[in-house]
Order: C-alpha cells, then structure tokens, then sequence
C-alpha cells in the first residue's frame, strides 16, 4: 500500500490534497476563489472534512488558541510564544509518557528532531547520494527543534514554500520518532539488546576465543555473466587473500568471524547484530503506512549468521536451542522461512526479490524476540551481489516503490523525477556492486 495513495494515513503530508504546502501560508480570505476551491475539493468527501477538522482541532489545542487569526500574534510576539511552548511541551511529554521535568523533556524533542534529520540525512548519504544537494533541508528548519517554532513556520510568510513543507515534514517525522522511543521505553528494548549481547558471549560463542576477538578470512568467489549469482566460493586467509588478482566476474569479500562449539568442534561464523536505529524505524513505518511502531516494526533486535555450509546451519541452530537451555530459557522458533535448499522466498515487503535464498525465522527466548538471518557463503554472497537480489538494489526498491521517496520529497517542491532517478540510482548501484 503506497503511503503517497488514496488510502495513505499520512493526509496531512501530501502535496495532492488539501493539506499541500502552497506559494503562500493558508491565510486566505474565506470568499476568496483559492478558499472556495479548496473547499470544492473536499466536497462529498466527508472522511477528509472529518480529518481536516481533527488536525485543525489538534492545532487550535497545541497552540492554546480559538481561531487561525490568533497564529500571526504568534509568530510575532516573542513572550507569547514562549508561554505557548512551555504548555505545548508539557502536553507532548505527557503524551509521549517521558517522565520528568522540562528540561527532560527538552531533551527527547532534541532526539526527536535528531532522528528526523537522520531520515532525511540518512537517504542523502546513499539511496539518494548524487541527488543530496537538491534534497538538502533548508538551514533553518534542521536546527529547529521546538515543535511551536516549526508549526508557525507552516503559517509564516517569510519562509519559502520549500521551507514550510519541511517544517511539516519535520513535525510529523517527530511525531513517529517519539512514538518510536514511547514504544522503547515500555519494552525495554536497550535492555534486551544488552542481554542478547551477553546471552551470546556466555552461552553461544567459544569460549576459547575473547569477547569481541575475530578470526579474518576473505571469500573468493566467481559469479555468472547471466545474473551475477555466486557459482563458485573459497574460504581464504589473509596472506591467500593478499595474493589473488581478481578478474571480471569475481569478487573478494571480507568476513570477520567468530566461532561456536559444537560437540567438541569449533565451526566459524559470520555474524552481525543489529539494533534498529530509530531512523530506520521512522522509515519502516514510512514505507508500511504506519503510525504504530508496536505493530509494524517487529524486527528491533536481529542477528545475520553466515556459515560454511547448511550443515553448518543445521549445527548452528541445535547450539543456539541448547544454549537457550543452558541460559534457563526455552528457545521457540517462529514463522520460519526456509530457502537455503532450494524453493523461492515469498518477502511480503515492497522490493523485495523471490530470489533471494536464506533461513529467516524469530526466535523468543528470555523475554526477547530476536530476527535470526542464516546464510550459506553462496547465499551470503548472493544477497550482496547477485542482480535483482542485492540488498543495496532491494533499498533502492522499496524506497521508491512504496512512495515513500514522493512522499518526503514531492515534484512540486523538490523538482524531481523520481521514476527516472529510481533506474538511474540501480543502474549505479548495479556498476558499483559488479565493476568495483
């Protein structure tokens, strides 16, 4: 479901209805021809009179105020404002549940702020990267963190059309963020990952290795003309690795591994762990048409395995349940997904590829649920690098074809072709993975 469709919850973001960002703050005389447009718009449609009066309400509750005249004194009497902020950020922090004093609360609308440029900055930095300049948020708005300062903005004449739309994006990316950190704190979830942490380097890795120590391999693979897709990978050490002189259609790839012991052997192990940054939070319920992080982000702690074999991947999992049994906590595995040997992955996410070959289920143990990923070195490497599969094409995908890329960054402000740029950036991302 498209967030940027008829059936998006974020109304009040697109540039298509009547809460777009116009030339000029809405402040228009109420026989005016714009006002009776605007109004003929909305005509029959009674679920959007119902939204807008909700949102207007909301506004009129924020600001302590009766009627839209009573925003420019505002705008333009400084004590007034300040009254006004100090009661709007005492309602957020009641709502947000952040317990404390206003200076506490200051605090959390700095995150939130923070975690609002983090989307914008974090697009900018690759999905978006040749475009960053034209998508750059204006000066003004990315040091605002007060959210009266940025809901004036919408209403003041003397900021661009451009600057108004990103003060309301801003606020509503905001929004999500302190959703996202009300949702943390009720589950605790920095605890968790912390005892994650410390369930895996009690119970699950060698104890013949230190915490944090690494064995350094490389994998040397070949990969087809047709697809890029891995045929053929060896396991190298550092001083192999130093030597090889790669040719078109091979790739070297670091793998840092740990090791786990399994009935007296030591078997090797690629892992990363992941705790979601609340950015990526913001975008997961961007890109599923969501305002409640309870339901649709439910991957906060994960774990992607990379072994030598499904062998290995068989053994790996028997440790794991073992394990979970030594640390007092029945291990379950849920909605399991298994492709290692063959069959096609049905992803329910927007771009993602049938293709792509892995083990994938959640694992409920101490209180926790935990995203497993578990990759062969094929499969690994397919997941990187074969086309129509690699995950840097799958970030471009669901970006674009969820709307989301429209959604925070519309034509009519940002001038930007984002189906000419979607084939522009996975080409690019195509000749970075295959040439380089």
């Amino acid at each position: 479901m498209s967030i940027t469709g008829t059936k998006s919850i974020f109304t009040t973001m697109l540039q298509d209805g009547p809460f777009a960002v116009g030339e000029a703050p809405p402040f228009l005389h109420p026989f005016s021809g714009e006002t009776k447009a605007w109004v003929r718009s909305m005509h029959g449609d009674q679920l959007m009179k119902t939204k807008y009066r909700a949102v207007r309400n909301q506004i009129f509750n924020f600001l302590n105020i009766v009627s839209f005249d009573e925003v420019l004194f505002l705008i333009y009497k400084e004590k007034s404002r300040i009254k006004t902020t100090e009661s709007a950020c005492r309602l957020l922090g009641n709502m947000f549940g952040i317990e404390g004093d206003s200076q506490v609360i200051d605090r959390h609308l700095h995150d939130y702020a923070r975690t609002a440029d983090d989307v914008v900055n974090s697009l900018r930095a690759k999905v978006l990267a040749p475009y960053s300049s034209h998508i750059e948020t204006t000066n003004e708005i990315e040091t605002m963190y007060n959210p009266v300062d940025l809901l004036l903005v919408f209403f003041d004449e003397r900021f661009h059309q451009k600057a108004r739309f990103e003060a309301k994006r801003k606020l509503v990316l905001m929004s999500l963020a302190g959703s996202i950190d009300q949702r943390e704190r009720e589950s605790r979830i920095e605890k968790k990952f912390a005892d994650f942490l410390a369930f895996l380097n009690e119970y699950v890795w060698s104890s013949s290795l230190k915490i944090g120590e690494l064995d350094v391999c490389y994998l040397f693979s070949k990969h087809s003309q047709l697809d890029f897709s891995c045929t053929e990978v060896k396991v190298l050490g550092e001083e192999e690795a130093a030597e090889v002189e790669l040719s078109a259609g091979e790739k070297l790839t670091l793998a840092k591994r740990r090791r786990f012991n399994d009935r007296g052997s030591d078997i090797p192990v690629y892992v990363t762990i992941r705790k979601k940054p609340p950015a990526a939070k913001v975008l997961k319920l961007l890109r599923k048409n969501e305002k409640n992080p309870a339901t649709a982000v439910d991957d906060e702690l994960g774990l992607m395995a990379v072994l030598n074999s499904v062998s290995d991947v068989k053994r790996f999992l028997r440790h794991l349940t073992r394990s979970a049994v030594q640390a007092d906590s029945f291990m379950t595995l849920e909605d399991i997904s298994d492709t290692l040997t063959g069959g096609e992955y049905s992803g329910s996410a927007t771009g993602s590829s049938a293709k792509t070959p892995m083990l994938k289920f959640f694992a409920r143990l101490g209180g926790m649920r935990v995203e497993f990923i578990i990759h062969t070195n094929r499969s690994y490497l397919n997941y990187i690098y074969q086309r129509d599969v690699a995950h840097d094409e799958y970030e471009v995908k669901r970006i674009f074809d969820t709307g989301v890329a429209e959604f925070l960054f519309p034509a009519d402000i940002y001038h930007l072709d984002m189906e000419t740029i979607r084939s522009t950036q996975l080409a690019r991302f195509r000749k970075q993975i295959e040439e380089y």
